[in-house]
């Protein structure tokens, strides 16, 4: 299969695909034979035909060919080209690579752009002093959040070979001088070796995945990256602090750190229950202890220092003494050839103490209420510090006698490892819908006496009954919950083992409870008194969750700083937030205000809403944590609902002033592979990301938007909405041709993740989750989400005045925001084809409503790529951004062959009888793969 991108017979990139494309040909002849390999690149030049010269082509000939093929050879076609594009992504991943380090040696020693060194020595530049950022980083924090999103469809099998196959091609690549050439030949047989293991795999699951397998799924990414990777990152922070600012005496927290939704995210999925949530802590931190006890037999192995050579710190003596006492198994245990070295009979008795903790974990069932409380076994684990606390004296001890330099080593890296990702790995948010919360109270509330009809009452009411029992010491619920409604006991349960599980097996792991679809204070208050009827709040003592609001709509994001300035005017409430520090965070839904108000108004509303509810929080003194909802993007990918773009890009386009160091933002479905598959790339990654938000989090550092600019967001956004909602929500025939010409209909039957594609039974798009919306729309390649409405706005706002062109360029080259949103679109549009777009079109029945909706989506994409580009003063997409550009033109031809058998498929499936469709679905679902690797966008 022919690989080949450019003429340039020494680029690394183009020889390092064709070798790629070279070992895929011969597999497929090894596998079906030549006539295999001849169909494949049959169809790939008829593709590029199309696309190079369309008025000699005929448009139909690549359709009736692929219509004509029976089922297992248009399986055999997908797998060959979805393969290419899990290869060719790879090559591009090492060619990233590549250019780094040959950018780092060509500007050695100055700091790599974009890098945690660049960013400190920008700030000093700046005139920041030491004790400024210090200060940044004692209220730091910095969270990737993974979430379970339907759209990473390759199982994990897939990831590991082609990980295995990208470690390779990096030798190969960076040590080609050095190899022998029976070295190279061996290297290559391996590539080749794993591509037929990848062609002899299934590609997609044989059943759904359960939310435990996500779970599983996304520690796999800690277990091969992350953890040796994170305290490396650390390392660079100190270093480049040292390296700026030697003379201030630094201290590093944890600034960086990890959360997940996988098993605590319920709103919407009924396969998270409490059961589950408990069974995913048991899985993060019994995983996260089987990696600690490993790294102290590393340890162990490392600390091999003598009291007959060197002194030791009688705190060492003295803690080896008190563990002998209470652990005297462990002690019966211990190699009598440490009888000289105390670090490594620690180590021991600490290794012995994480093996009861692991134990502990595994057997741990909650039990909500116990009177008194389970007594705390002093042999094990409960929190971090308690683990930090005897990592510790082995570090003093050492710093003390000598032995700086090995305190520096592993025991440094285990000590930031602990306490980045404490005992469970990484902190689980628990997510739940408003209306969930507000049922349950109407039950609990009525059978307590309180309110016959909770639900009924309006909001004041609603607040003036919840602040009085948030007061009130006593319980609203009975140990038994057999008289509640099934949905009802279950969230108390949720709480309670919440509850219990802080208690009784891990403080650390819960942080945040999340309510979707916040709209008034009352679904705030609501949470705060089931968790003070469960015990995680105790008026006056301590609060154990931040309680944080998610705004999704564009309604529900401009109504949130009132409702945040009502919130803190109420002392029931700032009580529960000086018990956190007075922090109140608050969650920014990207994906479903894109999906009710269109790319542009959606983009707006997140930054309005941003300095609005900056100036809420400031003016009553509480700090602001944002946690955006976005998934992001990975260098040439994007999340087309969320903003899309590179993270550092994506956090630098925030509002000045927003930033005070304190961002989490969810890492979702296909970006987490992407980003942390492998550690190179996920170092490059997170230097970004934290670069960025360096870079942000200091007054000075950023141009304040002027107001003319701000105005003339305010009214292009209002258009962009207009124009948007009078297709998707005003046009009647609009679902019918999203049902009928995207996946849509059949995302919901596919083995992809574990959630619902709907928050309930129903066909409104206002019910349709927004990751399915998104991802039907890039696999159709329309891709309306991540650009639709926004020609019109500009078209509209330049005809208002024709000195608007002149301030919208000017926008475009000074303001951050502007130039990242019109950047975006232009990556998306470049992965749009209105050609194959059309050709989806062809699945709806009804020819005469399929070509009318089309014709508004075509027209719009000509006006909004038209008025872009006079923006932007270029003749062309992404001209500014050439590699890219070509990167993504190189790609088009590969995918259409993907996109024409996946329109053949949609037909065969719909018109076939039920014991027809497993095969048929089997292999739709691999061209979803195919399209998305193609694309590398999905949701």
């Amino acid at each position: 299969m022919s690989g080949r991108t450019t003429a340039n017979e020494h680029d690394l990139l183009s020889a390092n695909i064709r070798a790629l494309g070279d070992a895929l040909g011969r597999v497929i002849i090894g596998q079906h034979g030549s006539e295999a390999l001849a169909l494949v690149e049959q169809v790939r030049r008829m593709a590029k035909d199309l696309r190079n010269a369309p008025t000699n082509t005929d448009p139909q000939a690549l359709p009736q060919l692929i219509a004509d093929l029976d089922l297992p050879q248009l399986r055999s076609l997908v797998k060959a080209f979805t393969l290419y594009f899990g290869l060719v992504n790879l090559a591009e991943g090492v060619e990233r690579l590549r250019v780094l380090r040959a950018r780092d040696l060509r500007h050695a020693p100055a700091p790599r752009a974009e890098s945690i060194a660049d960013a400190i020595e920008l700030l000093k530049r700046h005139g920041v002093p030491a004790p400024a950022i210090q200060e940044w980083l004692d209220h730091a924090l910095i969270m990737p959040v993974l979430t379970a999103h339907p759209t990473e469809s390759r199982r994990r099998t897939i990831l590991i070979k082609l990980r295995r196959i990208f470690d390779t091609l990096v030798d190969l690549t960076f040590g080609e001088r050095l190899v022998l050439p029976a070295d190279r030949q061996a290297a290559l047989t391996r590539i080749e070796r794993e591509i037929v293991g990848l062609w002899q795999s299934d590609d997609v699951r044989n059943r759904r995945p359960s939310v435990l397998d996500e779970v599983e799924n996304g520690l796999f990414f800690f277990q091969t990256v992350l953890w040796e990777l994170l305290p490396h990152i650390y390392r660079e922070m100190s270093d480049a602090l040292q390296a700026a600012y030697p003379d201030h005496p630094w201290r590093l927290p944890p600034f960086l750190r990890f959360g997940s939704w996988m098993g605590g995210d319920r709103d919407g999925n009924p396969f998270v229950t409490p059961e589950v949530t408990v069974e995913t802590v048991r899985l993060m931190r019994s995983a996260m202890l089987r990696y600690l006890i490993d790294c102290l037999d590393r340890l162990i192995t490392d600390l091999s220092q003598s009291v007959q050579q060197v002194k030791v710190d009688t705190a060492i003596i003295d803690r080896i003494a008190e563990y002998r006492e209470l652990m005297p198994d462990a002690a019966a245990t211990l190699n009598p050839h440490y009888r000289c070295e105390p670090y490594r009979q620690l180590c021991h008795f600490i290794q012995a103490r994480l093996h009861n903790t692991l134990q502990y974990t595994l057997d741990y069932t909650p039990r909500w209420g116990i009177d008194p409380p389970l007594a705390r076994r002093p042999d094990i684990y409960y929190h971090s510090r308690e683990l930090l606390a005897d990592l510790d004296l082995i570090d003093a001890s050492l710093r003390n006698n000598g032995s700086t330099l090995i305190a520096e080593g592993l025991l440094r890296d285990v000590r930031t490892l602990v306490a980045v990702c404490h005992l469970h790995t990484a902190t689980l948010d628990v997510r739940q819908h408003a209306s969930r919360h507000t049922a349950a109270l109407s039950e609990i509330l009525a059978a307590a006496g309180v309110v016959d009809d909770y639900e009924a009452l309006d909001e004041a009411e609603r607040i003036a009954v919840l602040s009085v029992e948030i007061r009130r010491p006593r319980p609203l619920t009975p140990s038994r919950l057999s008289h509640f409604s099934p949905a009802t006991a279950e969230t108390i349960h949720t709480f309670r083992v919440i509850a219990a599980i802080s208690e009784q097996l891990d403080p650390e792991i819960f942080q945040t409870y999340i309510i979707s679809t916040t709209s008034q204070v009352s679904d705030l208050l609501a949470v705060l008194l089931l968790c003070r009827d469960a015990g995680l709040y105790q008026p006056g003592q301590a609060s154990q969750l931040h309680i944080v609001p998610l705004f999704e709509t564009g309604d529900d994001l401009q109504r949130a700083p009132a409702l945040l300035d009502e919130l803190l005017r109420l002392p029931v409430y700032r009580e529960h937030l000086a018990l956190r520090d007075n922090l109140q965070e608050v969650m920014l839904g990207y994906s479903d205000s894109n999906k009710e108000g269109g790319f542009v108004a959606a983009n707006w509303a997140l930054y309005r809403a941003q300095v609005e509810l900056t100036a809420v929080t400031d003016r009553h003194g509480v700090r602001l944590r944002l946690f955006h909802g976005r998934g992001g993007a990975v260098g040439r990918g994007g999340a087309v609902g969320r903003g899309g773009g590179p993270a550092g890009q994506a956090i630098l386009a925030q509002p000045p002033g927003t930033l005070h160091g304190q961002i989490k933002v969810t890492d979702q479905g296909e970006m987490i592979s992407d980003r942390y598959l492998d550690p190179r790339t996920a170092h490059r990654h997170l230097e970004q990301v934290v670069n960025a938000v360096l870079r942000a989090g200091f007054p000075g550092m950023a141009r304040q938007p002027e107001p003319t600019w701000l105005a003339a967001m305010e009214e292009m956004a209002t258009t962009a909405r207009t124009v948007y909602r009078q297709l998707v929500y005003e046009d009647p025939d609009f679902l019918i041709y999203f049902r009928s010409a995207t996946p849509v209909a059949e995302f919901n039957r596919l083995r992809i993740g574990s959630r619902p594609v709907s928050r309930r039974k129903s066909d409104r798009i206002e019910d349709l989750r927004a990751i399915p919306w998104v991802f039907s729309w890039m696999q159709s390649r329309h891709t309306i989400p991540g650009w639709f409405g926004l020609g019109s706005a500009l078209e509209a706002f330049v005809e208002a005045d024709p000195h608007h062109l002149h301030l919208l360029r000017t926008m475009y080259q000074h303001w951050p925001f502007f130039s990242t949103l019109l950047d975006n679109a232009q990556m998306i549009m470049l992965k749009a084809d209105m050609n194959i777009a059309r050709a989806y079109a062809s699945l709806v029945p009804d020819r005469h409503l399929a070509e009318r909706i089309f014709q508004r989506i075509e027209s719009e994409f000509r006006r909004t790529e038209r008025m872009i580009c006079q923006i932007t003063e270029r003749n062309d997409l992404l001209a500014h951004q050439p590699v890219l550009q070509r990167a993504i033109r190189q790609r088009n031809p590969y995918i259409d062959p993907l996109s024409f058998v996946q329109i053949e498929l949609l037909r065969r499936l719909r018109a076939a009888p039920p014991e027809e469709q497993g095969e048929l679905e089997t292999v739709l679902l691999m061209s979803i793969n195919g399209i998305a690797a193609g694309l590398k966008n999905t949701g």
